[in-house]
């Protein structure tokens, strides 16, 4: 049992000697780098903080647009971070002397490897640039439809009316029709109402548009038009077409339904429905 406690003793002597010794020779320097890279990392931080907010202030008080400003300060402090952790890996005795040169050998593959990337990224430019729409605005693009959250260097971010959140690729959403339904302060709301053939088309046109500027929130110019559309299978169609602020776009159009459907009904007007008249064979 002594003879185990001395062989135990004699491996954590040896370890303590081999720790001083490797502190002797490289631990001191290891340390330190240790320690000035934590430092580098911590002046980096706040550096690129710094970059972020001045870019900020000086591209406000250019008066760029909101999406320039976020793209481009999205580029500016991805490349800081990048910067800064290639001289962290130098202080710390990486070599990246080879990762650089390899860069620019490698670049033409890379090109085709991440071509999908570089296109998300120059279009995500163009979108800042142009400015097609804002954060906030109601947009149609790439085939959805919702309120733009973001747009960074790689991707167009919405939120979705049932509060979903949907990450598009820029390339998508500069390369096919984009919709902004915010970007005027007044906005059209189509609807059609059906009357049936038997009544007084003059007189549900008249009905119509008085109930409609009766509507809140419904603009008095330009003025709502109400017009036969088209005489259809079952009813003569009638465009109903009021204008409302942009903020009031879906009230107006769901009182609009009501009132219409409430003040023909008052008046007697029908609003005919599919039916399908069945006769049934005389037997001889």
């Amino acid at each position: 049992m002594a003879s185990g406690f001395q062989a135990g003793l004699d491996t954590g002597m040896n370890f303590v000697g081999r720790l001083k010794e490797w502190m002797a020779g490289s631990g001191v320097d290891l340390l330190t780098n240790l320690l000035v890279s934590a430092v580098i990392l911590l002046v980096g931080w706040v550096v690129i903080r710094l970059v972020d907010k001045a870019l900020r202030k000086a591209m406000a008080r250019a008066n760029r647009k909101v999406l320039l400003v976020n793209f481009i300060v999205s580029v500016v402090t991805k490349v800081g971070w990048a910067i800064l952790l290639v001289t962290i890996l130098s202080r710390l005795g990486v070599d990246v002397t080879p990762l650089i040169a390899g860069l620019g050998v490698t670049g033409f593959i890379l090109g085709f490897a991440f071509q999908e990337s570089l296109g998300n990224l120059a279009s995500g430019l163009m979108i800042a640039i142009n400015e097609p729409f804002k954060v906030g605005d109601v947009v149609d693009a790439a085939g959805h439809t919702g309120s733009v959250l973001e747009v960074n260097m790689m991707a167009t971010v919405m939120l979705t009316p049932d509060n979903k959140r949907i990450v598009l690729p820029n390339k998508g959403v500069w390369g096919g029709p984009i919709v902004n339904y915010s970007a005027m302060d007044t906005r059209r709301v189509d609807l059609q109402v059906g009357i049936a053939y038997g009544e007084d088309v003059e007189k549900a046109v008249s009905v119509i548009r008085d109930a409609v500027r009766r509507v809140p929130g419904v603009l008095a110019t330009p003025e709502p038009a109400v017009a036969v559309a088209g005489l259809d299978a079952s009813q003569v169609t009638i465009n109903v077409r009021p204008w409302a602020k942009n903020a009031d776009y879906w009230s107006v159009r769901s009182a609009t339904l009501q009132t219409v459907k409430e003040e023909l009904d008052r008046v007697g007007i029908e609003i005919p429905f599919p039916q399908v008249v069945v006769h049934q064979p005389v037997k001889k």
